[in-house]
C-alpha cells in the first residue's frame, strides 16, 4: 500500500478570536494542506472546548454553515477532512430531553460527508458536557476512501475523554478498526495522560493512533497540545509541542498495521471478549 500522508492540525486559540475568524481561518490552512490524503483537527475548535456557557448560543445542525465551511475547504484541497467536533443542535431532544451533542464530522475529497461521530463518554462528572450534552450511543467504524485507488480503510472514531476508556477501542477492533482517529480538548494540567492513553490504544489494539489537540488558552483553562501520530508498535512518529498552533505532516505506511499485528499475534491470544 502507498503510505498514506496525514496532516494532524493543532489549532491554538483564545477567547480574543471570534468562531467566524477561527472558522475562516483554519478554513484557510486545510486549503492549505492540499497533497494530503487525510487532515485531522481537534474537538469543538470552533465552540470552545472549555467555553460551556456559550455552546448553546454557539450550536449549529451537523450541516449548518461551519460543517459547510469545512465541507468546502475539504472539497478545495481535494482531502479527506475529519473536521474535528462541533456543538451539534439535534432536531429533536435525545433521552435525556438535551438537544446538544459532541459531533464530530468528517468529509471526503468532493466535500461530502463521509462519517459522523456523537461523542459517548462526556467529560465534566455531572457539569460541562454531562450537564449540557446529550451522550452519543454508536461505537463508529467506517470505511474511509484513503487507499490507493480510494480503497476504504476501516477507521474508529472517538473523542477526547473517550481515550479512557479501553473497551470502547476493542469493541473498534473487532469492527475491524486499523487507524484510530481521536481529536481532543484535552488540559494541560492531565496532558501526560494523554500522551499515555495515544500510545497504550496503539499498543494494545495494535493500531496506527492519530490524535490531534489542541492549544491555547480558554475560559481560562490551558490546553495540553502535544498532538501525536503513533504506529502500532508504539513508537511516536511525529509530536507536536506544548503551546503553539503547529501542522504535523507525516507519511505512515498503513501496511505496518499488518505487519505488526502477524510478527507479534497477541491479539490472537485474546480469551475474554465484549458481548
Amino acid at each position: 500500500m502507498s503510505p498514506l500522508r496525514i496532516a494532524v492540525v493543532q489549532v491554538a486559540y483564545g477567547d480574543e478570536e471570534s468562531v467566524a475568524e477561527r472558522v475562516a481561518r483554519i478554513a484557510a490552512t486545510v486549503r492549505g494542506l492540499a497533497g494530503h490524503d487525510l487532515v485531522v483537527l481537534p474537538e469543538l475548535w470552533s465552540a470552545g472546548g472549555f467555553d460551556y456557557r456559550r455552546w448553546a448560543e454557539r450550536a449549529e445542525a451537523a450541516d449548518g454553515p461551519i460543517a459547510q465551511a469545512l465541507a468546502d475547504a475539504a472539497r478545495d484541497a481535494e482531502v479527506v477532512l475529519h473536521a474535528g467536533s462541533i456543538v451539534e443542535r439535534g432536531p429533536t431532544p435525545g433521552p435525556e430531553g438535551k438537544s446538544l451533542w459532541n459531533t464530530s464530522l468528517v468529509f471526503g475529497r468532493d466535500g461530502s460527508e463521509l462519517a459522523r461521530y456523537r461523542k459517548i463518554h462526556r467529560f465534566g462528572f455531572a457539569t460541562g458536557e454531562p450537564e449540557l450534552m446529550e451522550a452519543g450511543d454508536e461505537v463508529t467504524v467506517v470505511d474511509l476512501p484513503l487507499g490507493p485507488d480510494g480503497d476504504g480503510v476501516p477507521v474508529g472514531l472517538s473523542t477526547c475523554y473517550d481515550l479512557r476508556f479501553p473497551e470502547l477501542y476493542r469493541r473498534q477492533l473487532d469492527l475491524g478498526a486499523t487507524l484510530l482517529l481521536v481529536p481532543a480538548a484535552w488540559p494541560a494540567a492531565r496532558v501526560a495522560h494523554w500522551s499515555l492513553f495515544a500510545r497504550a490504544r496503539a499498543v494494545e489494539e495494535q493500531c496506527l493512533v492519530v490524535a490531534c489537540n489542541t492549544a491555547g488558552t480558554h475560559s481560562g483553562v490551558m490546553m495540553g497540545g502535544r498532538s501525536v501520530v503513533v504506529l502500532p508498535t508504539g513508537e511516536v512518529v511525529a509530536e507536536a509541542g506544548s503551546d503553539d498552533e503547529e501542522v504535523l505532516s507525516v507519511e505512515v505506511d498503513l501496511d505496518v498495521v499488518e505487519r505488526t499485528r502477524a510478527s507479534f499475534p497477541v491479539l490472537a491470544d485474546r480469551r475474554l471478549r465484549l458481548a
